[in-house]
């Protein structure tokens, strides 16, 4: 029962912000613009459904996203883990890494569709961009801060340069890494929506809501903005669970 009431404590604020929102439509025209009636909203929502339009709108932009993020996790375990291990890389890549990683990523949309034109492959590298810079920077720390002792004790027992890396530096650096993989994931969502608002071409959540603005279907965007919370919330929570499970050794070390 507690339990129960603890996590029905979280429901306290959505319902209050709701009711709010329901009150404020009912003040007159102008608000019911801008806060669109409950009714309405479901009824775009039922609308959207019966198309499938919103189906198709979340199916791409999450296509979109966990193709991103797979590109971008890998490319900066990579680095990360490439110039943790080599002083010569590091300073190699370091410099142009650290100041790339200060341009926000939505800034570099103009230059990424001159380049490359407004279409997927655009939207995927600018998700995998962002990202490549969390992921980079959570590897280089998680094998970077490996402790020493346990990197003697791989030489003490003569394990090759891969067992190393296997049985000691890969666990030793899973924390880290899991930490950027969630990072990555928060950056990923954000930016494939924000590709979408960008490059208006295709199908996604993003597309969806400049389609119903041009449209001023203000019901649509609520229904947009709502998805693309709940979805990035849906998905933190589930790879925190992945990397609790992932990580249970730890409670055992303690």
């Amino acid at each position: 029962m507690i339990s129960l009431a603890r996590r029905g404590r979280g429901l306290v604020l959505p319902l209050l912000l709701i009711a709010a929102w329901d009150i404020a439509s009912r003040q007159g025209a102008s608000q019911a613009y801008a806060f669109v009636p409950l009714e309405r909203i479901g009824q775009g929502l039922v609308e959207l459904l019966a198309s499938g339009e919103l189906w198709l709108s979340v199916q791409a932009s999450l296509q979109r996203t966990c193709l991103g993020l797979l590109f971008g996790v890998l490319a900066g375990f990579a680095l990360g883990a490439g110039m943790a291990s080599s002083r010569w890389l590091e300073r190699l890549f370091a410099p142009l890494f650290h100041g790339l990683r200060q341009v926000p990523i939505l800034g570099l949309i103009p230059l990424l569709a001159l380049w490359f034109g407004s279409g997927e492959a655009t939207k995927v590298l600018i998700v995998s961009l962002a990202a490549f810079y969390p992921m980079t920077l959570n590897a280089f720390e998680g094998f970077s801060h490996v402790e020493k002792r346990y990197r003697e004790v791989g030489r003490l027992y003569a394990l090759s340069p891969w067992q190393q890396f296997a049985q000691i530096l890969l666990p030793g650096a899973l924390p880290s890494l899991c930490n950027g993989v969630l990072h990555a994931l928060a950056f990923a969502w954000v930016s494939s929506v924000g590709s979408e608002l960008f490059l208006s071409t295709g199908m996604g959540l993003g597309n969806l809501m400049m389609n119903a603005e041009t449209g001023s279907r203000m019901e649509v965007i609520v229904i947009g903005v709502l998805c693309i919370g709940l979805l990035g919330y849906a998905m933190n929570q589930l790879f925190s669970r992945l990397s609790r499970h992932l990580l249970r050794w730890r409670a055992l070390r303690r």
